[in-house]
């Protein structure tokens, strides 16, 4: 019985090891690429993009600035219930 144990231990390490160095070689490979492969990478993903129009733009910017203004007239809304309960139930004044 401690034979057999003896023996899966040692093959668990053997394959611990293997699978250690074969990250490692991974590793090494990932890091073989050249900085102009990835630039031709980054070209090509560019090329795929879908840009908006200038009519578009517009649109999703109006869009954008009218939600920023709606959340915060919201948000100054809610704190200035907020500070005035709280004025109201402590009974302090802030100035």
């Amino acid at each position: 019985m401690a034979k057999a144990n003896k023996k899966n231990n040692t093959d668990t390490n053997k394959r611990m090891e293997q699978a250690k160095k074969m990250a490692a070689r991974s590793a090494q490979q990932k890091k073989k690429g050249s900085t102009k492969e990835y630039w031709k990478g980054v070209r090509t993903e560019m090329s795929k993009v879908i840009w908006p129009t200038r009519k578009e733009l517009g649109a999703y910017t109006v869009v954008v600035i009218v939600t920023c203004a709606f959340f915060a007239l919201g948000f100054w809304a809610i704190d200035s219930a907020w500070l005035a309960g709280l004025k109201a139930i402590l009974g302090i004044t802030l100035g």
